[in-house]
């Protein structure tokens, strides 16, 4: 069973839209996964416009991969380094603890990612 940063079961991170490196809503990661996309964030205007800056643009449809693209307030499986950059330049988005799989403390310490926790749900 995979479990989160907090050491309990991994919780789905968003299906709408669909996220993850398997796409299946969790922020899994395995040998193929080379961005290493485990940290659940939920994304910010700000957040897009850094990403887009840096070439990763996150808010233009990909139909070829069935991506829709994002916008504020959605959630997502982004890479660990992407966040470690976000964080770094000041504007890493929030991040759900619970949704953010455990393989992520091997890349981010765990007190920056509390610093910038979403509320815990049902809280």
């Amino acid at each position: 069973m995979a479990t989160n940063v907090l050491g309990q079961a991994l919780q789905c991170c968003c299906k709408q839209p669909i996220t993850g490196f398997y796409r299946d809503g969790y922020c899994h990661t395995g040998p193929g996964d080379e961005g290493v996309h485990t940290v659940c964030v939920q994304v910010n205007e700000e957040f897009l416009a850094f990403s887009k800056a840096r070439g990763n643009d996150l808010t233009s449809p990909a139909p070829m991969w069935d991506f829709t693209g994002l916008k504020p307030g959605d959630r997502w499986c982004l890479c660990a380094a992407r966040w470690k950059e976000a964080l770094d330049a000041g504007v890493a988005p929030p991040v759900c603890l619970e949704a953010t799989h455990s393989s992520t403390l091997e890349w981010l310490d765990l007190a920056d990612l509390q610093a910038h926790a979403l509320p815990v749900s049902g809280a």
